[in-house]
């Protein structure tokens, strides 16, 4: 109880005074975005709220934040879709939310064992409303709060294989030129040229989509 009351004071401040409030989920040691109150489990030196993403956003104020981004934390998430409508109910209508998550082609994916969950082009397709793939889905949620609006994916190389880094950048401009080439290439090539990651970009809506 003494530890939910204080979870609780942290957020407070760290809302206060900022009515377009941005969160930046499992920032790790250094933020991308200066502005963001960053959670992590962790406490990093950059990490304003130390604690577990799901419990500390049930403790957020509903339409509370105008962005939230996250970038290869998702994939450490057991419940997505607990996570999904946490962010539906303190994520204003409009408001952003930004997620990157590893491909499930990543050779280095399997490498960490505390990843819990592998993503393709679809896997958001099941938490929210698009029109830019083609393929259908099942629906796992009775209401879409979210509409995708723009899907990248990512080809790089770690430090220091700058040579392979470069050619992957070119397969990146090729195959991220449209969404049928980003389907031709998941279906087809992803485990010839692997990709590193993927990148959502979902708006929050006014009136879900049933």
């Amino acid at each position: 109880m003494k530890e939910a009351t204080a979870l609780k004071q942290q957020i407070e401040r760290a809302l206060s005074g900022r009515p377009m409030a941005v969160v930046e989920l499992g920032c790790g040691p250094s933020k991308r975005h200066r502005e963001a109150i960053g959670i992590d489990a962790l406490p990093y030196p950059e990490v304003d709220i130390v604690s577990d993403i799901n419990e500390a956003l049930s403790l957020f104020p509903s339409s509370s934040l105008n962005e939230v981004h996250s970038y290869h934390c998702l994939e450490h998430i057991e419940n997505i879709e607990a996570l999904m409508n946490e962010l539906a109910r303190v994520i204003i209508p409009g408001g952003l939310l930004h997620v990157s998550v590893p491909h499930f082609s990543n050779p280095y994916f399997y490498s960490d064992p505390t990843h819990r969950h592998t993503f393709g082009l679809y896997s958001f397709s099941y938490y929210a409303f698009t029109t830019l793939l083609k393929r259908t889905v099942p629906s796992y949620m009775k209401t879409f709060h979210f509409e995708i609006e723009r899907l990248r994916l990512g080809f790089k190389s770690p430090r220091p294989f700058y040579g392979r880094w470069l050619i992957k950048k070119i397969f990146g401009r090729i195959f991220n030129l449209n969404y049928y080439l980003m389907e031709f290439y998941e279906e087809n090539l992803c485990y010839l040229i692997p990709c590193y990651e993927i990148e959502f970009w979902l708006k929050r809506n006014e009136n879900p989509f049933t």
